[in-house]
């Protein structure tokens, strides 16, 4: 197990990393801090998901060129039939997902829409896994990440309420690092039917 003092030294880190991102005001600025940071913490933080052997010669995230095409405002539509379901992740037991809702403004550029996901649990948060045409090749077959909120990752809203989902700062899960972790996965409705070159790849 890591070390708790440590988890939340990183969980720190991120939500201050994330807090300077929305206030970067150059979208792009913010995403190559976003690289810097997580370069760093991936080589030298004790709760890097890269194992400890690996860390001294890790030589940085793969990333794909920054694309400011890949960056949305989107409405969230609330689901008519919201639905929960369950995804075991090892130690951390069972984690409930509730469907917040759709969004609306990405089926032109990717192809299909997203749902919004809500982690069930002590304080709960936002969570928005996705896989792509890129997955099982270019990145981690399992998919990637957007929002966890729980975590820190989070990009914020407009001014007018919509959510900033920006696709040059999805990443992977632990899990793509090290099979020691064990990670939710995006389900089968958050899958894209096109390639989304952006963000972190092999």
């Amino acid at each position: 197990m890591t070390d708790p003092l440590a988890l939340a030294g990183w969980r720190r880190e991120i939500a201050a990393l994330y807090t300077r991102i929305r206030g970067a005001g150059d979208p792009q600025n913010g995403w190559r801090g976003w690289r810097e940071t997580r370069d760093r913490l991936f080589r030298a933080h004790p709760a890097s998901p890269i194992p400890a052997a690996r860390r001294a010669d890790y030589a940085g995230i793969p990333v794909y060129p920054y694309d400011l095409a890949l960056r949305f405002a989107c409405s969230i539509v609330a689901a008519e039939d919201p639905q929960s379901f369950t995804v075991e992740a090892g130690n951390d037991g069972a984690i409930i997902m509730h469907a917040v809702g759709r969004t609306a403004g990405l089926t032109q550029r990717l192809g299909g829409e997203l749902t919004l996901y809500w982690i069930d649990g002590y304080g709960g948060g936002l969570f928005l896994p996705f896989r792509d045409a890129t997955c099982g090749g270019e990145t981690y077959g399992g998919g990637r990440y957007l929002l966890d909120a729980i975590k820190g990752a989070d990009l914020g809203m407009t001014e007018d309420g919509r959510l900033i989902l920006d696709f040059n700062f999805a990443y992977h899960p632990s899990c793509a690092h090290a099979p020691d972790w064990v990670c939710p996965l995006a389900p089968p409705d958050n899958h894209l039917p096109n390639a989304v070159r952006g963000g972190e790849r092999l």
